[in-house]
């Protein structure tokens, strides 16, 4: 299955990591799962797992980049109007999702309404979906 990781999946995976966010992290390590990036996403996974708030030790993070970014799809996104984005700072994923003709993985769905052509799960749908395989 390939779907685009929404960064809050990232963040709640190394908050906790016996959760359903960490599984998920799990079956991208294992290729059950294919994470598809781009650039800019790549790059706001970076940025927000590196912020002093989070506390996150470096070894991990940089870990999970590395992961990300070696066992991911990666593609140049199309460019997406932004003005009907709840949260332009998601066009990103929106665009992937929509390039790679995927799902989006989110903890927040409002962000990536359906009549953006995409559907957005929740890291448990994901996880369900991974296991009825």
């Amino acid at each position: 299955m390939r779907a685009v990781i929404d960064t809050n999946i990232l963040v709640s995976a190394l908050l906790t990591p016996g959760g359903v966010s960490a599984q998920l992290i799990a079956a991208i390590r294992s290729r059950a799962l294919t994470p598809v990036v781009s650039e800019m996403i790549l790059a706001e996974y970076a940025e927000v797992l590196n912020r002093p708030k989070f506390y996150f030790a470096n070894k991990l993070t940089a870990r999970l980049l590395e992961d990300m970014k070696g066992l991911a799809l990666f593609l140049n996104s199309q460019s997406i109007p932004l003005q009907d984005l709840p949260d332009p700072d998601d066009a990103p994923f929106i665009s992937a999702a929509i390039t790679a003709a995927c799902h989006v993985i989110t903890g927040n769905s409002k962000h990536f309404p359906q009549e953006l052509g995409i559907e957005a799960i929740t890291p448990s749908e994901a996880l369900a979906r991974l296991q009825a395989k």
